[in-house]
């Protein structure tokens, strides 16, 4: 089999954006990336997932990519420079590829153009439509790293970014890209905080994934990238499910049979059994319909053999089209070296959980892979390790991605 390596990583999430304060953060179950905003929604505070990390700016040479989605993507992007310029060298630029996941792109510039418009009667003099477009983040970071190779968005809403590890499995093995850098980033805008609120589906206060008191998502922002290569590494992508189930534009099938399809899809393509996966990082995105789904496709893959599981999203918010990227990212740092204890990223919520709906068996503080509750060593659960961790994303219209990570050999 075919082996896809993951070489490198670059991060700007709420909480953080270097793995070591970001695994931290996750690990601890930091809340401390939410904050409040009074500018999004009229009339309305609302909890949001946040970088407060200092932005790069945007060279003089790009000033037409100029916007928040594409500093956070610089941001990420700064720290695979090295190993991007190596590449080129060792490939040459049009061997490089890039696939992003975004749903907001430079949204929150239009919305700027637009209030001036109100104000003056005509848009600002360095308005450019094309900072909108889906595919600018892909196009900027082209630029940016000076590449000539395959270059495409997918914008499949809160799937965008987890369906690009398939998008560059393909490319790799079709011979098409010696290296792919995928990811995604999403930022802040009124747009879709506003009609997430007319759908009745903004959390009054912090989202509680799977909680029979939960009302609604928080939304949030990052960006995370990542390098893929054929061969072995430290870690690695073990395999990829899609599946579109086109229930509903907004509602996922109740029983989460499109769910179920991506999950089972990502086992048969990693080769492994719903036994070897020793985490799973929820979608759980607190609405209603959604956890309930989930926790469903769950039992009727895993049945009695389900590992831990946790939402992350209370932690940073729904990076929507930049979440699968995001929490790609979490589940390769608790594979890598760096989580020396072999911990996992607790359930945060008030606990009470949606008796409506599937027990799942939430990871709680301090808890490891295969942890016996009754043993403790230094005041953590013991482990017999973690070697595959599983992300789902579930999108608006059924478009369904789970993403299979594993250890290489390499550690």
């Amino acid at each position: 089999m075919t082996q896809i390596a993951i070489t490198h990583l670059g991060l700007c999430t709420p909480l953080g954006d270097d793995p070591q304060t970001v695994l931290r953060h996750l690990l601890d179950g930091d809340t401390q990336g939410m904050a409040w905003r009074d500018d999004l929604i009229p009339d309305s505070q609302v909890l949001v997932g946040m970088v407060t990390t200092e932005l790069p700016s945007i060279a003089p040479e790009l000033q037409r990519f100029d916007c928040r989605n594409n500093q956070l993507l610089q941001r990420a992007a700064e720290q695979l420079a090295p190993a991007v310029e190596k590449a080129k060298t060792q490939y040459g630029a049009d061997r490089i590829g890039i696939v992003l996941g975004t749903s907001t792109s430079g949204i929150a510039r239009g919305e700027k153009a637009l209030a001036y418009r109100a104000e003056h009667g005509v848009l600002p003099a360095d308005y450019l439509y094309s900072k909108q477009e889906l595919g600018n983040s892909c196009d900027f970071l082209q630029q940016y790293f000076n590449l000539t190779g395959p270059c495409y968005t997918v914008s499949t809403a809160c799937s965008s970014s987890a369906k690009v590890f398939a998008s560059a499995k393909r490319l790799l093995l079709a011979g098409v890209c010696d290296m792919v850098i995928v990811g995604g980033a999403d930022s802040l805008c009124k747009l879709t905080l506003n009609g997430f609120h007319s759908l009745e589906s903004v959390s009054k206060a912090h989202c509680q994934p799977f909680s029979r008191n939960r009302d609604g998502i928080n939304i949030g922002e990052g960006a995370a990238l990542f390098t893929l290569t054929l061969g072995e590494a430290e870690l690695m992508l073990a395999g990829v499910g899609e599946s579109s189930d086109a229930h509903h534009i907004s509602s996922p099938h109740p029983e989460g049979d499109g769910a179920v399809a991506a999950i089972e899809m990502a086992l048969k393509d990693a080769a492994i059994a719903p036994s070897q996966v020793g985490y799973i990082n929820l979608h759980g995105t607190a609405t209603m319909k959604n956890d309930a789904m989930e926790s469903r496709a769950l039992l009727k893959v895993f049945g009695e053999q389900l590992p831990p599981v946790s939402s992350t999203k209370p932690l940073t918010g729904h990076a929507l089209g930049a979440a699968g990227a995001l929490e790609a990212a979490f589940c390769l740092l608790l594979l890598s070296a760096l989580n020396r204890e072999q911990g996992l990223p607790p359930q945060v919520g008030d606990g009470q959980w949606d008796d409506d709906n599937p027990a799942l068996p939430f990871v709680s503080q301090g808890q490891a892979p295969g942890a016996d509750s009754s043993r403790l060593k230094n005041g953590r659960l013991e482990n017999s390790g973690l070697e595959y961790v599983m992300s789902n994303s579930f999108a608006f219209g059924g478009s369904n991605a789970s993403v299979i990570f594993c250890r290489g050999a390499k550690r």
